[in-house]
């Protein structure tokens, strides 16, 4: 394993990429850091595993369509509904969401998880580091 340099960014070959499936996660250690691959619509992403509310686990917890409420003409509720273009990550500890494109909260802006750049390469998944 390599070392990481916080001056010198390093591509890390961590996973084989049928490792991280299509709309689900893979959790890696990479020296100091748990990080966390996710496959979403094709697209991969990488965060660290560190929830921005209180530092929980938060790329371990559950995985889940964005639910929507629907209302009718007069605006009553008709019941909810997924939402499959949008798929959340809920941290174990207090339920705080995120995006799984963008790692952020869809309420709190100032709430998002720490990205990495990731990578696939010969049926290899990178994260620059």
């Amino acid at each position: 394993m390599s070392t990481i340099h916080p001056d010198a960014p390093t591509r890390h070959p961590v996973a084989d990429s049928d490792q991280v499936t299509e709309g689900g996660r893979h959790i890696v250690d990479l020296d100091a850091f748990t990080i966390g691959l996710f496959r979403f619509k094709g697209t991969l992403y990488a965060y660290e595993n560190v929830c921005a509310h209180q530092g929980g686990p938060v790329c371990q917890g559950r995985l889940v369509h964005r639910v929507v409420e629907m209302l009718d003409e007069a605006q009553r509720s008709t019941g909810a509904v997924f939402d499959e273009d949008e798929l959340r990550i809920v941290c174990p500890w207090h339920g705080a969401e995120y995006s799984v494109a963008t790692g952020m909260h869809p309420t709190q802006p100032d709430f998002s998880l720490r990205a990495f750049p990731v990578d696939e390469e010969g049926g290899t998944v990178y994260v620059t580091v």
